[in-house]
């Protein structure tokens, strides 16, 4: 049964003080934050009740996450644990860098109660065309397809590397190098595997459609029944060209997420919305809020555009007000995820000229 608005903040301001009394405790605590509050002048544990009151910390800074020690960053309470370390995006230069323990599973396992299992089989094999190395989503996805039951085959892609082919202006090479990714998955869906799973990268999902029609297969023809994409190229443009000229009939789902916050599912994409992709953040182990350019603690208006606030606290990272590197539209809660949204993602305009996209 859904719960309400209200049910949502009581359940989000109660979670955020189970975290500030976790992450802020001598035996328990994160090192980076415990050091921190030395300076601050206020006692969380004491004086943060709930998410409003997350402004006395000001803004989380991207630059705290480059370089190390990366053990700051580690609660007390998981000394010993077994710890990944994930790089956010593909971009150049020193990487912001996030610990992970369990995080990653416990996000797309709540994930996989949104996936429809007659598109996302349980037991069904998976192929997962997008980035290797040392992000996230690699691994995220194979948990979820061992989550449903199912073995996830891998393809080798380094968006560092597609970043700097991009910024050097050889196009040649980047389309050759997209080209050895697009072989690498139709090897492995050519290989009786039975893979009836995908996630990819808009871009991606584009050229792997228009190569297996050069071998006169669709995506849907090929056995896929279930597309699972993310990332900042999703319009409303994209997925109805995607619905209309690529998929065949295979379900698409389209989705937000981060190395920092995790995964945020969109609500049901269709014609009668204009394909509007509407996204709401995994609560309360994440919030995101769409904020005045200018003003970030001031939220604009339902239809209106600002800059995306992310908000992430679980008990391996505690990142409050973290101004993203997108913007987009307030949307209003939903039945599902009753708390406010965000439409039209896409980098933020202070940025945009200095961003590149690369695969995503």
């Amino acid at each position: 049964m859904p719960i309400t608005e209200q049910q949502a903040r009581e359940q989000l301001d109660a979670h955020i003080r189970d975290m500030v009394a976790w992450h802020f405790d001598p035996e328990t605590g994160t090192p980076f934050w415990l050091e921190r509050v030395q300076q601050m002048g206020f006692d969380p544990r004491k004086e943060v009740h709930g998410y409003q009151d997350l402004k006395k910390f000001g803004e989380f800074e991207d630059e705290w996450l480059r370089g190390g020690p990366l053990q700051r960053w580690i609660p007390r309470g998981l000394a010993g644990k077994p710890i990944y370390v994930f790089e956010t995006g593909g971009t150049t230069g020193i990487p912001k860098s996030r610990i992970n323990h369990e995080d990653f599973r416990i996000d797309y396992s709540l994930f996989s109660e949104t996936l429809p299992d007659e598109y996302f089989p349980k037991g069904a094999n998976w192929l997962m065309l997008g980035p290797s190395g040392p992000r996230r989503l690699r691994l995220a996805v194979e948990h979820l397809c061992q989550f449903r039951g199912g073995i996830c085959f891998c393809v080798d892609l380094d968006p560092r590397w597609v970043i700097k082919l991009i910024k050097k202006g050889w196009m040649e090479h980047l389309e050759a190098y997209k080209q050895h990714v697009i072989e690498q998955g139709l090897t492995i869906l050519e290989a009786g595997h039975d893979i009836q799973c995908l996630f990819t990268t808009p871009k991606l999902l584009e050229a792997f459609a228009l190569a297996l029609e050069k071998q006169g297969k669709t995506i849907r023809s090929a056995g896929i029944k279930g597309v699972f994409s993310g990332g900042t190229e999703f319009t409303p443009q994209f997925t109805r060209f995607a619905v209309e000229e690529l998929l065949d009939g295979a379900y698409m789902t389209p989705t937000y997420g981060n190395t920092l916050m995790g995964l945020a599912a969109s609500k049901p994409v269709g014609p009668e919305d204009g394909y509007k992709i509407s996204y709401y953040a995994p609560q309360p182990r994440a919030v995101i809020e769409v904020v005045d350019f200018d003003d970030h603690e001031k939220v604009v208006e339902y239809g209106q555009t600002g800059r995306v606030l992310l908000s992430t606290f679980t008990k391996e990272f505690f990142m409050p007000r973290f101004p993203e590197r997108d913007e987009g539209e307030r949307e209003p809660p939903y039945e599902k995820y009753p708390w406010d949204g965000v439409s039209g993602v896409r980098p933020y305009r202070g940025f945009a000229s200095t961003t590149t996209v690369g695969v995503y």
